[in-house]
């Protein structure tokens, strides 16, 4: 039987976490932490809602993540982002020994790599994962708040 818990199928969840973000005029950015193929924590930006700067998915789903878990480790999980993560989320996920970050969209403006931020050096990086997706919602957010 083939496995359904793919790359894809969970970035799809966090997209629909920056579906929501978009619909509430946040920066549409979603996440979801995973770990043994379950979803346990997932968020999506609430900069705006909150008055907070920090209030970023990934912020928002590794303290989910972390209360699940009862501790402050990510060692065994995954975290899927639709956004290439700033550096202040980089040094977050750092923080937390993730074992994975899985993003879509690059980010050659504020993504970490672009600051010269790292990950943890046990944290594997895959991006790339629906991308145009990614990238298409945030280009429409874009627009729409520029009124092009």
């Amino acid at each position: 039987m083939e496995n359904i818990f793919t790359d894809e199928y969970f970035m799809k969840k966090a997209l629909q976490e920056a579906e929501m973000s978009f619909e509430k005029g946040e920066i549409p950015v979603g996440a979801v932490v995973v770990i043994d193929d379950k979803v346990i924590a997932r968020s999506h930006n609430l900069t705006e809602l909150l008055h907070d700067v920090t209030a970023h998915a990934e912020m928002q789903c590794i303290t989910a993540a972390a209360n699940f878990l009862g501790g402050k480790y990510l060692t065994g999980c995954t975290l899927y982002v639709t956004l290439e993560p700033c550096q202040m989320c980089a040094g977050a996920l750092y923080w937390s020994q993730i074992a994975k970050v899985v993003f879509g969209a690059t980010d050659p403006q504020r993504g970490y790599r672009a600051m010269g931020t790292q990950l943890h050096p046990k944290t594997e990086v895959h991006h790339g994962v629906m991308a145009t997706e990614c990238s298409n919602l945030m280009t429409t957010f874009f627009k729409n708040k520029r009124g092009n």
